[in-house]
């Protein structure tokens, strides 16, 4: 899972005109050339909280803390059979008058997928009231208490769109 994870953010870092929305209808990509919108943690602040979930044959779960210092900090963790089979260290951040999405995958043991100084990067797309589209990444209010993740991975040499469904635990 892990090489199919990064292989995935390597494609929609390097060549995101090379897939179309109708191959993701809730995932968008910047086109070449193309800025991030100017935004603020307003944008996301309704993601604040615990969301737990299913997917990937096993419980799901994200924790972010509130905006504070220009940025949002949310930790991922995915359980399988009482297992833990890998984390992320996430951190959405203000920067250049719009929001960057950063992460860093750790397996069970806390020993990192990227290199020390690297980290994968979804650079926002665009805004609306209920959907927040990073490159590659988008986030869906459903209501106050459900939220949805859509993330486009590799899966058998096939890149698809993968749907997170959380509720909020509290």
């Amino acid at each position: 899972m892990k090489q199919k994870i990064i292989t995935l953010f390597f494609l929609a870092l390097i060549c995101p005109f090379a897939f179309s929305s109708n191959d993701f209808p809730n995932i968008e990509f910047l086109q070449e050339g193309q800025t991030s919108p100017k935004a603020n943690l307003s944008a996301v602040e309704w993601l604040v909280g615990h969301w737990r979930g299913e997917a990937f044959g096993g419980i799901v779960e994200e924790v972010w803390s509130p905006p504070l210092g220009g940025s949002m900090m949310g930790a991922f963790k995915l359980v399988v059979n009482d297992e833990v089979i890998f984390y992320e260290l996430e951190t959405i951040v203000e920067e250049n008058d719009s929001l960057n999405f950063r992460l860093k995958h750790f397996n069970g043991d806390l020993s990192g997928w990227e290199e020390k100084d690297k980290s994968v990067e979804f650079n926002l797309v665009r805004v609306t009231p209920n959907k927040v589209f990073f490159n590659g990444l988008t986030l869906e209010k459903i209501s106050e208490n459900e939220l949805t993740m859509y993330v486009a991975i590799e899966d058998n040499d096939v890149v698809k769109e993968v749907k997170f469904l959380y509720k909020k635990i509290n």
